[in-house]
């Protein structure tokens, strides 16, 4: 069992090499541009789940998806001889839907304040007469 600073010092170093084997060794052409925003380690780090977002529409995130899926065992083997850790945990790939939902939320708050903006001010307050 590894400590919670150790898991995040392992998650973070996996992040920074699996972003430069992404983007300098992977050449299947389904992942194109993706960018890789976090990893969670499981405590006995067997396991990585490497999070992605990608500024692509659905069908080509599902894609990418699928090549990094296809190539994990290759990001791995990689990654083995960059680590210096006893075992390389096994990678799964899950797209960050955090990224869209925070777009979407900042829209919706947009759409919300000029609304507000364009709504006339009917109520004013009153003075007290007290």
């Amino acid at each position: 069992m590894a400590n919670t600073q150790r898991l995040r010092r392992v998650a973070s170093e996996i992040q920074r090499e699996l972003s430069e084997i992404v983007r300098t060794e992977l050449k299947d052409p389904r992942v194109g541009m993706v960018t890789l925003t976090g990893v969670q380690l499981s405590p006995d780090l067997a396991h990585a789940k490497v999070f992605f977002t990608s500024l692509a529409e659905a069908p080509q995130r599902d894609e990418a998806l699928a090549g990094l899926k296809h190539a994990a065992g290759f990001l791995r083997s990689i990654l083995g001889t960059r680590l210096h850790i006893h075992n390389t945990p096994e990678l799964h790939f899950l797209y960050d839907e955090s990224v869209e939902s925070g777009l979407r939320l900042t829209h919706l708050i947009d759409e919300a304040i000029a609304a507000d903006a364009a709504r006339p001010r009917t109520l004013r307050r009153r003075k007290s007469t007290r």
